[in-house]
């Protein structure tokens, strides 16, 4: 039923190629990697403490989105897989000796003109391509200039049909599913295609979305509804992980854990049977959930990323995370105990921010009993909420494009400070906060944390 017109846009362009291929060939380019757009900022994070590792295990995260649709490429098609940080030649001349009947590539905001770069040197040569991902799906309209088609939403229900043209040498100008991508049809990613490199971590997804419409959120919208994938299918990529790298490191590419409904045990079995160790992000609210402290860290987690964001500001959309801040604190105390560390993440420039509320902010942070931190800046990311009131009152900046939409690069005129102001203060808070004692503090904190967990070996 795939291959029905009622599943994609009608809209259909020019033929990327009149060729068919007896032996098609699909070459899968994710644009990856830690990108800092303002110098002094980029220097100031690869030189502390703390921030070279998160960067490095960032940059180093398969493109499971690609990954996904290579799993449900059938016969006689043959994959690829090129991560890449950058456009080089050698990526080019790399790909193009695939003879591809087809080039699909992802890419977020910070890396999308080196996708539109690389998809116009490919159409140099007569080589189809086709870009998806978060950016694409806020943005078709702008993509659908620099390739041959665009993918908006989930990619796996619209991807038979995109094959079918591409073989054809027909590619639509867009497609877009127009239902959400059923999880219990999940197909195995090919993670087989990543070869030897080793990966500092492998990434899996056990759901989709997120019930929450935090405003500077587009993950939660972007790709429909909240979803979760069956234990089963989860059961499964865990167990091909562990064939390809025994007892591995895992980030779960979630926007929010154990946020849906279901019971957490059955989760927790497999991941403690793939005998995985394991990283997320969830909300604070698991630490006053004793189901969820009881299996966390005996399934194998070793640390989380929650979302605190503001110690004075709340957010629009942030529904049942509202909460003070001694309640959230409470609750990562408990997790902590549980022997899982935790990362707590702040966003610096919501509205009402000042060079006192930032001062506020490294003070605490100075104190806090965190295991980790993660400083960003306030990013409207396009199809956020945020992105569009910022737009609505003109206070985007003009001068400053996708390139800059990297979490650390200032993109929009603060309602209480100037840019200067803001982008100075936030230096000036990475820099306290990330220095040798403070770093050397919350490691100590973390080794603390980990002795209490129990299945790590105890910390020295």
């Amino acid at each position: 039923m795939w291959l029905t017109s009622e599943w994609l846009t009608t809209e259909v362009g020019r033929p990327a190629n009149t060729r068919e291929w007896s032996v098609p060939h699909v070459a899968f380019v994710p644009f990856t990697g830690f990108r800092v757009g303002e110098p002094e900022m980029l220097e100031l994070g690869m030189t502390l403490p703390g921030l070279v590792p998160r960067a490095e295990a960032i940059g180093g995260l398969p493109a499971l989105g690609l990954l996904t649709l290579a799993g449900m490429t059938p016969p006689p098609w043959t994959c690829s897989y090129h991560d890449a940080p950058r456009v080089t030649d050698e990526l080019v001349d790399m790909v193009r000796a695939r003879n591809p009947a087809l080039v699909a590539v992802s890419a977020l905001s910070a890396s999308i003109h080196d996708a539109y770069d690389f998809t116009r040197r490919l159409r140099e040569y007569g080589i189809p391509t086709i870009i998806g991902g978060l950016h694409t799906t806020a943005m078709p309209d702008e993509a659908e200039a620099h390739c041959d088609a665009v993918a908006v939403g989930d990619g796996e229900p619209i991807w038979p049909v995109i094959l079918a043209d591409a073989r054809a040498g027909a590619l639509r100008r867009r497609y877009q599913s127009r239902t959400p991508f059923n999880m219990q049809e999940a197909p195995l990613p090919r993670f087989d295609l990543l070869g030897d490199r080793v990966r500092p971590r492998m990434t899996i997804q056990t759901q989709r979305g997120c019930p929450f419409a935090c405003e500077f959120c587009g993950a939660s919208r972007l790709l429909g509804p909240f979803r979760e994938k069956p234990v089963e299918r989860i059961a499964g990529e865990l167990a091909r992980i562990t064939e390809i790298c025994p007892r591995p490191m895992i980030e779960l590419a979630d926007d929010n854990t154990f946020a849906g409904r279901r019971e957490p045990q059955g989760l927790f079995d497999v991941l403690a049977e793939s005998e995985a160790r394991y990283f997320t992000e969830v909300d604070w609210r698991i630490g006053e959930r004793p189901e969820i402290l009881a299996g966390l860290a005996a399934s194998g987690c070793v640390q989380v990323l929650i979302g605190i964001e503001s110690i004075l500001f709340q957010p629009a959309g942030m529904g049942a995370k509202r909460a003070d801040l001694e309640r959230v604190m409470n609750a990562v105390g408990a997790i902590q105990e549980s022997g899982v560390a935790v990362i707590g993440c702040f966003i610096v420039g919501c509205d009402g921010e000042t060079e006192s509320s930032i001062d506020q902010l490294g003070a605490f942070l100075d104190q806090c009993p965190l295991a980790d931190v993660q400083l960003t800046v306030q990013t409207p990311f396009p199809g956020t909420a945020l992105h569009h009131r910022l737009k609505q009152s003109g206070r985007l900046l003009p001068e400053r494009g996708w390139d800059r939409y990297t979490l650390f690069d200032l993109t929009y005129q603060p309602d209480n400070m100037t840019v200067r102001q803001l982008e100075t203060s936030f230096r000036d808070l990475v820099r306290q906060t990330f220095a040798d004692e403070p770093a050397r503090r919350r490691a100590e904190i973390r080794r603390a944390t980990w002795r209490r967990h129990p299945v790590l070996k105890p910390c020295s």
